[in-house]
């Protein structure tokens, strides 16, 4: 058998790599006693571009914020003959925001993947929960080192009860121990000793104890503290040695400055043993309840210390039966109760060693490694003879919800954009967003089959009403404060009010509302020659086609409709060129709305040069945005000019919605749903087909995050990112009904 682990390494100093080594150690040694041969790699986390001296076991090391890396060493594990993928997990250690990017990586690994879990959180952050629900699919097994963690897993993050295993964290073999050689540290001699290990941060709470330590000194003045471990290099990164700087300061001002002593090293884990096995009492004051495991903890049970903790999860589950104490967090005078208690009565401290050290014996290192061992045969002897399949980012497709809209729309109209899930009333409001949400609520009227959207329709056609000027012109700005303004270009909003007014007019849900907008188009189309932007003719065209549908016979806004057409081929022949089917030298934003409005065109005036440029520029745009088997959009950040590799950064979702818009007025063009497939997949975009394998879809406020960053998702909820959303949602439920 041969394991590739994905996961940081020694020399990298931290809890993970330690973990690791000793993990695979532990494996390598359950098939030595088994008689198997057994070959293991490691691909190492490298962070910031830090060169570490790896021993020959790490085959492959990754830059934690190269995309790119990720990707290669999927392709290098695919290729390497291994039958299982072990991913040491922790949010912290991988790219991009809680670590996203190693979903790159995993979504293209083919191999059987089992993955450790050291750490579960009760509540997650958007990126944490949607992160794990994605590791969780693409898993064939998940390991976690607490019970509680299970529970978690299968109720928060939706992940299959039967991929879950529980596997303690593994400990050195105290037993093997030889306490006759140990060599205790000279300021020890005659003491009795209190002592916390580990990287040090804020979470750790170790001033808790510094706090009690008066009161313990206060009876038992041969107490010391001793604190030993580095920095954690992010705390260093960031904040220095501020922490522990504060700690000495708060041991001087409470006058126990001889009794606390910080030895700031990263130990060998034979010199931790020596420590922990000549210590009375271990303490971990940590000041979080949520953490699911802690090695630290199992090495101090392990090593027979009467351990006293605060109540986080893996302490209360450890140190059950008699094997420790629990004090309340940030409780510094419990504190010194528990352990003047256990100073006092040597029985009570003998009994709580004794069975921690018994319990530890059952945890050691060998004996996890075999438990590992068998559930990497368990893995491959499943998935032995099942063909390897693509693994999508999708889970279950949500349902129609108007909650954020409603959250956004007050009397004027739809606010424009929000902070977070929270309207954003300085930006105030646009014609643009109004005109797509009556585009949105005309349509959800048509889907709902009844009026409930009736009063956003008016609502929305009331502020279009308001920002049209008496010759059929608009004014795309309205303040908080009611005045009107316009900034730049116009054309883009002029046409999606005309596709707006033209679709109501066609769907009206009373002949009043019909009349209203029928009024207001005619009074506008007369503006369209002003129009000079390709999207202004886009949308428009839309507009043109609803209309004529209603009227087919009124050959004035036929021609007005080629004409813009025309422009559109105009722009195209003047741009093409043998590799570069567009019709502008480069592809910017919405972009699917120009060869969709020629295919509507086409569907009016059966024009064949409309068809034949509508199909080279869309199949020319799919070939761009789908060279990763998923929907890419060109990022607002750097638009793509003829000879530029690859796409940017924010990808948007009107652009997803656009690309939508092109596959249904294709399908529509040419009589068949030869594009469905590709309708689905850019629909899928808002749901995690992405470049990110994130949801733009935020399933608890209902609304749509406003973008796709390089390392992060946008956690802003605008109504141009929500109404891209719901129009797409609309506009392809035909399509996903027939799956």
């Amino acid at each position: 058998m041969k394991i590739i682990c994905i996961g940081n390494y020694p020399p990298r100093q931290c809890g993970i790599a330690t973990f690791t080594e000793n993990l695979l150690n532990s494996v390598l040694l359950a098939a030595k006693q088994q008689g198997r041969k057994i070959e293991i790699g490691v691909a190492a986390m490298t962070d910031r571009q830090t060169v570490y001296r790896y021993p020959d076991i790490v085959v492959r090391s990754i830059p934690d914020q190269s995309v790119d890396a990720y990707r290669e060493t999927a392709d290098f594990i695919n290729n390497s003959g291994a039958d299982i993928c072990l991913v040491q997990h922790e949010f912290g250690i991988f790219g991009g925001e809680s670590g996203l990017l190693l979903l790159t990586m995993l979504k293209n690994i083919n191999i059987p993947i089992v993955t450790t879990l050291h750490t579960v959180l009760e509540n997650p952050s958007f990126h944490q929960l949607e992160i794990m629900k994605r590791i969780g699919r693409w898993s064939n097994a998940i390991v976690v080192m607490g019970r509680l963690a299970k529970g978690f897993l299968t109720s928060i993050y939706e992940i299959a009860e039967e991929k879950v295993f529980y596997i303690p964290h593994g400990v050195p073999d105290f037993g093997l121990l030889d306490r006759a050689t140990m060599v205790r540290p000279a300021i020890w001699e005659n003491k009795r000793v209190l002592l916390t290990f580990g990287l040090l941060g804020r979470s750790k709470g170790i001033e808790t104890v510094i706090k009690a330590m008066p009161r313990i000194i206060a009876q038992h003045p041969n107490v010391i503290y001793v604190v030993l471990g580095k920095t954690h290099p992010n705390v260093v990164r960031h904040a220095g040695e501020e922490y522990r700087e504060y700690l000495q300061d708060l041991a001087v001002r409470l006058g126990v400055e001889k009794y606390v002593f910080f030895v700031n090293e990263y130990v060998s884990e034979e010199a931790l043993m020596n420590y922990l096995a000549q210590s009375e009492i271990y303490i971990t004051p940590y000041l979080n309840r949520a953490q699911i495991t802690s090695g630290t903890l199992s090495y101090a049970v392990s090593g027979g210390s009467a351990v006293i903790s605060t109540p986080y999860w893996h302490a209360e589950e450890l140190l059950a039966e008699g094997r420790g104490c629990l004090f309340d967090f940030g409780n510094h005078r419990q504190l010194a109760e528990v352990a003047n208690r256990l100073l006092n009565d040597a029985d009570e401290l003998n009994a709580i060693r004794k069975n921690a050290y018994e319990f530890g014996l059952t945890l050691s290192w060998p004996k996890m490694g075999g438990k590992y061992l068998d559930l990497f045969d368990k893995i491959k002897v499943e998935t032995l003879h099942i063909p390897v399949q693509p693994k999508t980012a999708v889970g279950n497709i949500p349902a129609f919800e108007i909650g954020h809209v409603e959250q956004l729309t007050d009397d004027t109209g739809i606010i424009q954009h929000a902070r977070g899930c929270i309207p954003f009333y300085k930006t105030g409001y646009c014609i643009d967003d109004n005109a797509r949400a009556l585009l949105m609520a005309v349509k959800a009227s048509r889907y709902y089959g009844d009026n409930r959207m009736k009063p956003f329709i008016t609502k929305y056609l009331a502020f279009i009403i308001y920002m049209m000027n008496p010759d059929g012109t608009v004014i795309n700005f309205l303040d908080y404060h009611g005045h009107k303004f316009d900034e730049g270009d116009t054309d883009d909003t002029f046409g999606r009010t005309i596709w707006s007014l033209a679709y109501l007019m066609r769907y009206a849900p009373c002949d009043s509302i019909k009349n209203i907008t029928r009024e207001m188009f005619s009074n506008s189309v007369n503006n369209l020659s002003k129009l000079h932007h390709l999207r202004g003719f886009a949308n428009a065209i839309f507009g043109l086609y609803h209309y004529i549908r209603v009227y087919p016979d009124q050959d004035y806004y036929i021609k007005l409709m080629i004409d813009l057409a025309d422009k559109l081929c105009e722009s195209f022949q003047k741009h093409e060129t043998g590799n570069w089917q567009w019709f502008e030298p480069m592809l910017t934003y919405d972009n699917g709305m120009l060869p969709a409005a020629l295919y509507k065109a086409y569907v009016i005036t059966e024009n064949p040069l409309y068809l034949e440029i509508a199909d080279k520029t869309s199949a020319f745009l799919e070939r761009k945005c789908f060279v990763r088997g998923h929907l890419t959009i060109v990022g607002n950040k750097r638009w793509l000019r003829n000879g530029d590799e690859g796409f940017g950064f924010g990808q948007q979702p009107v652009d997803a919605f656009a690309m939508i818009m092109m596959y249904k007025s294709k399908n529509s063009a040419h009589g068949n749903e030869n594009c469905r497939e590709r309708i689905i997949q850019c629909f899928e975009w808002f749901l995690g087909e992405n470049d990110l394998n994130l949801p733009l879809y935020d399933f608890d406020t209902h609304g749509c995050n406003d973008g796709l960053e390089e390392f992060c998702v946008n956690r802003n909820q605008g109504a141009e990112s929500l109404l891209g959303y719901l129009m797409a949602w609309l506009w392809t439920d035909m399509y996903r009904i027939k799956q």
